[in-house]
């Protein structure tokens, strides 16, 4: 069951959404060689914390930590912890605040100090893959409108999308329906429609799509130690289009 937003609970949702887009904003002053991603979390935790919010990936099904930092060949979740980042690496920061009772979820990849050029493309390819899924994300069209313009994009870009994991819906809870594939055939799946509240998140590797599940029972790597990047943001369907609730309001 899809959980349709009144127009007063999508602006209820708006401080969240706004909170964990001011995080990243925050955060990329900070993200250069010899940080720890340790220290990236507890620079997150603070800041959330101090505006009055929950860090929501904090004890999330066991996760330990308030941050995923994923370093390039982890696709997603990874756990922060002493490794140090090194000139040249990529890095996405995943953050969801709770405010007022309310979710907002965003993520983006930042580069750490002088990128390599496979860095630049991967990145870059996973940026416009966002941008072309909210471009085709309106009232009638279908989950699988979306799907197949952000899948025919990146296999375009002689990249690969991975497929075990995919966009939600989201409010009061972290993760509800609808899932939003990153692939898919034009036509199919649900129809979108007005009050609907969901992220899109494609993550994009420069290899093959195949990943694997670290012994931490979190870690998603490619299982080609190739290089993965994801953005993300969390949006609202409304008659007249969509509108990006992860926008900053700093």
């Amino acid at each position: 069951m899809v959980r349709i937003k009144t127009p007063e609970e999508i602006e209820a949702m708006k401080p969240a959404c706004q909170l964990a887009a001011n995080t990243l904003i925050m955060i990329e002053e900070h993200i250069r060689p010899g940080i720890s991603t340790d220290d990236i979390n507890d620079i997150v935790h603070d800041y959330t914390v101090k505006h009055g919010a929950v860090p929501a990936p904090l004890n999330y099904r066991g996760f330990p930590k308030s941050v995923c930092t994923s370093v390039n060949h982890v696709v997603c979740h990874g756990i922060p912890g002493e490794k140090k980042l090194k000139n040249g690496d990529i890095i996405n920061v995943d953050v969801t605040s709770i405010l007022n009772g309310w979710h907002g979820d965003t993520s983006k990849t930042f580069f750490v100090g002088e990128p390599k050029p496979r860095a630049k493309k991967v990145t870059a390819v996973a940026k416009k893959a966002l941008e072309i899924g909210i471009s085709v994300t309106k009232p009638g069209a279908t989950l699988g409108d979306i799907g197949h313009a952000i899948q025919s994009f990146v296999e375009g870009e002689k990249c690969s999308i991975v497929r075990e994991y995919c966009g939600h819906g989201i409010g009061q809870v972290f993760h509800e329906d609808p899932q939003v594939l990153h692939y898919g055939k034009p036509g199919e799946g649900m129809v979108l429609k007005a009050g609907m509240v969901f992220t899109i998140e494609p993550m994009v590797n420069i290899g093959k799509a195949g990943i694997k599940l670290l012994n931490d029972g979190w870690t998603v790597v490619t299982r080609d130690k190739s290089l993965s990047a994801q953005f993300e943001h969390t949006l609202a369907l409304h008659e007249y289009g969509v509108e990006i609730l992860t926008t900053p309001s700093l």
